[in-house]
């Protein structure tokens, strides 16, 4: 059952014709005291939808201590707040409080009815399964059985068939877009595009064009109409990689799509609508920034609802045997030769080394030890320490270092190695030249 608060009638009346024709079995409350008494009466409510102002005031006051008293009373409940575009800093403080997500007036039907579904779903499979293997969840492209993998691919699979937005947090190289990819393709939204943009990658000038689409005779160069990648997804996914690059103009831009599903191309006054679903990535630490204000804390909030951290190499170390058996296996299949057998003593040297770039560090290892041993059939840890460059220093020391200073080694090694070349030492790392910048501030490396 859904309990509707609203001290308008008209608009219960409303929300509760929407849910009741979807098969939803719903009842209204005018205000805080019936509402917490209808909680009370009525333990088999499932989601509470809730207004944010019950008398002429307008601060929003009455609604957060509503929804206080609510996660007091039923604290696994998940609650949907109602309010306006103006007042979204309304709805952030409310979802600071323990909201489950908000919509605004006035809304679109098609997407309230996703976000009840979502939020249904959701807390109806509270539970987390850590073994990531279910039937059904094609995990084909990710490597690896530590617990540390497995209890985020539970998650993982269960939000897949939802249309909650998905924020993946983690460094570099640690396989974010693998995640992204298998929870599309293992969704409802599998048979439809899934369009990936690196907003790293698009100018300030360039976004809404890039993003919305232009129309002919838009600006100069705009010699066709052009879709944009918003529209491009309908009916399928947008993974924003890269998410903690976007300046704070465009991010007021990205909110009012990811909040609307409707926007204009440039050069062009008719709103255009796109069915996507989002999934978000970025190595950067987003909390940082919204308290730095370089990131919107409403944006924050929007895409947070599902927040997967992607373990580091580092702390998923029993996984190293499995991957290096994989990337050595597509490796010889690539280059036409024999895989060549990888020795119990290699296995634990890479076990021991710092991967500031994480898998694809591994990966690059692998490859690179299998290219230039000359197609030896038997690959030591002697093959591997020769290739890893400022590892060996580091593995040979008198007493066991940090992993951080093993990292810090490596780095500042390559750097010699390349006579201070950011781009051939990032290619060496396997990490991208922003990671690079932070890791060299991280460590004082000039």
């Amino acid at each position: 059952m859904i309990l509707i608060i609203d001290d308008d009638k008209a608009v219960r009346l409303s929300l509760g014709l929407v849910l009741g024709r979807s098969g939803y079995e719903c009842v209204g409350a005018e205000g805080p005291d019936e509402a917490l008494q209808l909680l009370r009466d009525r333990p088999q409510t499932a989601l509470v939808i809730m207004d944010m102002n019950f008398t002429r005031a307008t601060s929003g006051e009455e609604g957060l201590e509503l929804l206080r008293k609510v996660k007091v009373l039923r604290p696994d409940l998940p609650v949907i707040l109602i309010t306006a575009w103006g007042s979204i800093p309304l709805a952030v403080e409310g979802m600071r409080l323990g909201a489950f997500d908000f919509i605004t007036k006035p809304w679109d039907n098609r997407l309230l009815l996703s976000q009840v579904t979502t939020a249904l779903s959701l807390s109806g499979g509270a539970r987390t399964d850590t073994q990531g293997e279910a039937d059904g969840f094609d995990r084909s492209e990710i490597i690896g059985r530590s617990s540390a993998l497995t209890s985020l691919l539970a998650t993982a699979r269960r939000v897949a068939a939802t249309d909650a937005p998905v924020l993946i947090l983690g460094e570099n190289g640690t396989g974010k877009e693998l995640i992204a990819r298998a929870i599309h393709r293992n969704s409802r939204r599998a048979a439809g595009p899934m369009v990936m943009v690196n907003l790293g990658g698009v100018p300030s000038s360039l976004f809404e064009s890039e993003m919305f689409g232009h129309a002919k005779g838009a600006f100069t160069g705009a010699v066709a109409d052009r879709k944009g990648r918003f529209e491009l997804a309908d009916g399928g996914t947008m993974f924003l990689d890269e998410l903690g690059d976007l300046d704070l103009a465009c991010q007021v831009k990205l909110l009012r799509v990811l909040q609307q599903h409707t926007f204009e191309r440039v050069g062009e006054s008719t709103p255009r609508r796109s069915d996507f679903r989002v999934i978000a990535a970025t190595n950067a630490d987003l909390p940082r920034m919204v308290g730095d204000r370089t990131f919107r804390e409403d944006l924050f909030y929007r895409l947070n609802l599902i927040t997967l951290h992607m373990p580091p190499l580092r702390e998923r170390r029993s996984d190293i045997p499995l991957l290096v058996g994989h990337f050595a296996a597509a490796c010889a299949e690539v280059n036409g030769c024999p895989r060549p057998e990888i020795t119990a003593d290699a296995m634990e040297y890479m076990q021991t080394l710092p991967f500031p770039g994480n898998i694809r560090e591994l990966k690059n290892l692998v490859e690179r030890t299998m290219l230039v041993s000359g197609g030896k059939a038997q690959l030591t840890a002697d093959d591997f320490r020769i290739n890893s460059f400022g590892s060996v220093a580091t593995s040979h020391s008198a007493a066991p270092a940090t992993l951080e200073e093993r990292e810090r080694t490596t780095i500042a090694e390559a750097l010699d190695r390349h006579r201070r070349n950011l781009s051939r030492v990032a290619e060496e790392l396997g990490i991208t030249r922003q990671s690079l910048y932070r890791k060299l501030e991280k460590y004082n490396l000039k």
